[in-house]
């Protein structure tokens, strides 16, 4: 681990945040009322890969609006962090940053898997999407999915999947998901109560 990263001294992106510029937001454009967009999120805000730093930002934090985080310390972060970096081309973490702040005040993951099927194609999956509760109602949910979906798509990957509650299905189907006929089970092991199930 870079003892200048886990003191804060020197940061680090996760991945190039100049792949945003590629992406072409231009069949989305009316999909937005106000107008919003990758480049242009709002005022203060900014989208971003995630940063060695974010943790301090309150990345964390948001995650827990989401979902069980537990007590991460700042070496923890910055292993995982690493580790993930440390694999090119499979994760894009990506926030949106209130700058005003310097807070985190929304995120979202996807992830790349690549494959032997479909000619050696690659997957994306759209996971971890959370929006500050103080910042909902301003499409930046959608903004950050459509990002996503569309950062996929420069990729290459040649889908895109995700996992929901039932609560965010209209949601997700708002910004361009479906359930495919004959495909639409999701099953789960919880590995960490796997013991209970067999002892």
């Amino acid at each position: 681990m870079s003892r200048a990263i886990l003191e804060g001294s020197e940061e680090i992106s996760l991945f190039d945040s100049d792949i945003f510029k590629k992406i072409d937001f231009s069949n989305y454009s009316n999909k937005f009322d106000p107008p919003i967009s990758v480049a242009d999120p709002g005022p203060g805000l900014k989208i971003r890969a995630l940063q060695s730093g974010d943790d301090e930002r309150g990345f964390l934090s948001l995650l827990k609006q989401l979902t069980t985080v537990g007590d991460i310390s700042r070496e923890k972060f910055v292993d995982a962090f690493e580790s993930m970096r440390s694999k090119n081309g499979t994760y894009y973490v990506i926030v949106i940053e209130d700058t005003t702040k310097e807070e985190i005040i929304g995120c979202a993951t996807l992830l790349i898997e690549q494959k032997f099927i479909r000619n050696c194609a690659k997957k994306g999956c759209v996971e971890d999407v959370v929006v500050n509760s103080s910042y909902r109602g301003k499409q930046l949910g959608k903004l950050i999915v459509i990002t996503l979906n569309l950062l996929a798509k420069e990729l290459g990957c040649y889908k895109v999947s995700l996992n929901c509650t039932d609560k965010m299905v209209k949601f997700y189907e708002g910004v361009g998901y479906t359930k495919e006929e004959g495909n639409g089970n999701f099953l789960v092991i919880r590995l960490i109560r796997i013991h209970s199930l067999f002892s």
